[in-house]
């Protein structure tokens, strides 16, 4: 079929040919712990050791090499993965036990699996300017998209791939093969007033609190953190809370942390996965977003959902090179729903976001000085037919000449959704100046069946050439891109009394 014609229009949108499917041979190399991943927990570690420890020297060779020429090809450095395996279990070793280099590696081969980080779904994506502009013709532009991708399980990561808009209404995807590698776990620099809104999140303020607070720096190490308990008043350390008081300071900054990759693995083969408890089930929706510092540097931003299970939290990414990640929690009563989305840039110095703290309703929030998120301000409550179960954000807003392009979705009957746009006053964000009267973008009878039927969802777009461009899920299974005459959905707008 040509690509053309499965390109589509509305009166608005247009469709784009090309789609992204889940690939069920995109995978990553996860530690694997016998035992552990049944319902009735049994670690069955040692025993499998004590059956290794058995094998002769040329069979562990034999073996090794097997493993080495069935997986290398499909990994980063798949060695040094085993290595970094067998440190995790090597205290289930023997202490007399005498092991080859071989022996060593073929351990850490069976307490290693790969994990389809796609096989399940590919979905809900946004688009930020990539930071790689280089090898591109007159009135192109390179973007970065980031990805849910979904495996099994349930487990959500952040995966990213890489397109080029333009000229006029030309798009294309690059290239996404290759062997993935998760981000390495580095050193974080960690924020005194971010702890601050933690513990003033679970009301907790005493002594010892008080104290460890007071020590710290505006900005410190982990190690600086544990130094700082270590020397703690013993009059403080006797006191009946102070257990517990330990426990949380240390559940705080545990939660905030720092990923990074290898500068010779380009972006669409790095993967963001869960690296905290409390996104141990998943990373969901990341909302990227490109912002601009105090200094004028070029930063990404963005807020995504972590789930571990049972609760849900708001999460930042803050990088400056899509290699680099500092991750934090969100505080405050608007960041305890889904779907945060943060402003590009400050509005007469305030730091505003997008949320739906209330479940249902598109509001604005404004961080404090403290860094905690207040109470949303509404924006747009369900209304018309097509959002009357709630209605909620596709992204960062755009700013435009004519205010900030909100594009919105809206839930209706049968749980089906659509996207809808607003516009909010460039000055007084509270303000909707203006919105779309009906539907921008529908699930079609291709784009309803799938893995979550009748949805199609962003998490946000962007503007180059005159268009908006605009990548979305659709049905929790696939992605689709479309894009939008500015000017034609500005035009489109309905005032707003």
């Amino acid at each position: 079929m040509d690509p053309q014609e499965r390109a589509q229009t509305t009166s608005l949108a247009m469709r784009h040919a090309l789609t992204m499917q889940p690939d069920a041979r995109r995978v990553v190399i996860k530690l694997f712990v016998p035992g552990e991943d049944a319902q009735l927990v049994q670690n069955r570690a040692s025993s499998l050791i004590e059956r290794m420890l058995r094998l002769d020297e040329d069979e562990i060779a034999r073996l090794l090499d097997d493993v080495l020429t069935r997986f290398a090809g499909r990994h980063h450095d798949l060695l040094t993965t085993f290595s970094h395996h067998f440190d995790l279990v090597h205290h289930r070793v023997p202490p007399d036990a005498e092991l080859s280099p071989n022996a060593r590696m073929l351990i850490g081969a069976y307490f290693s699996h790969e994990y389809a980080i796609e096989a399940a779904a590919l979905c809900n994506p946004s688009m930020v300017p990539h930071p790689d502009q280089s090898g591109l013709q007159p009135g192109e532009l390179r973007a970065a998209i980031s990805l849910r991708q979904i495996g099994e399980g349930h487990i959500s990561s952040i995966g990213f791939c890489s397109a080029v808009l333009g000229p006029d209404d030309s798009f294309r995807l690059e290239d996404r093969d290759g062997p993935l590698l998760v981000g390495e776990r580095t050193g974080a620099r960690h924020q005194r007033d971010a702890l601050a809104a933690g513990l003033a999140e679970l009301e907790l303020d005493n002594e010892l609190s008080a104290t460890v607070l007071a020590a710290l720096p505006e900005s410190y190490s982990e190690e600086e953190f544990e130094d700082v308990l270590g020397h703690l008043p013993g009059e403080l350390l006797a006191r009946p809370t102070t257990g517990e008081t330990l426990a949380f300071l240390r559940e705080i900054v545990a939660t905030d942390y720092a990923v990074a990759f290898p500068a010779t693995v380009p972006l669409h083969q790095r993967v963001l996965w869960p690296a905290a408890p409390a996104e141990s089930n998943g990373m969901e929706d990341a909302r990227f977003v490109q912002t601009e510092d105090a200094e004028g540097r070029i930063t990404y931003a963005a807020t995504y959902t972590a789930y571990d299970g049972r609760q849900i939290a708001g999460r930042m990414l803050q990088t400056r090179d899509l290699r680099h990640f500092e991750v934090t929690a969100l505080r405050g009563p608007a960041a305890r729903n889904k779907g945060m989305a943060l402003f590009p840039r400050a509005v007469n110095g305030r730091h505003l976001a997008l949320c739906r703290s209330d479940g249902e309703t598109l509001g604005l929030s404004e961080r404090d000085e403290s860094n905690r998120w207040h109470a949303a301000v509404p924006l747009l409550m369900p209304h018309r037919g097509w959002d009357l179960i709630q209605v909620g954000n596709c992204g960062s807003p755009v700013e435009t000449s004519d205010g900030w392009l909100v594009l919105t979705h809206g839930v209706g009957p049968m749980r089906r959704y659509a996207i809808g746009a607003m516009l909010l006053d460039l000055d007084n964000p509270e303000r909707v100046i203006a919105d779309l009267p009906h539907g921008l973008l529908e699930p079609d009878e291709i784009e309803r069946e799938g893995y979550v039927p009748n949805v199609v969802y962003s998490c946000g777009g962007m503007l180059h050439d005159g268009r908006f461009w605009l990548p979305y899920g659709a049905s929790d299974v696939r992605v689709g891109f479309a894009s939008i005459s500015i000017d034609s959905l500005l035009g489109a707008m309905v005032p707003v009394s």
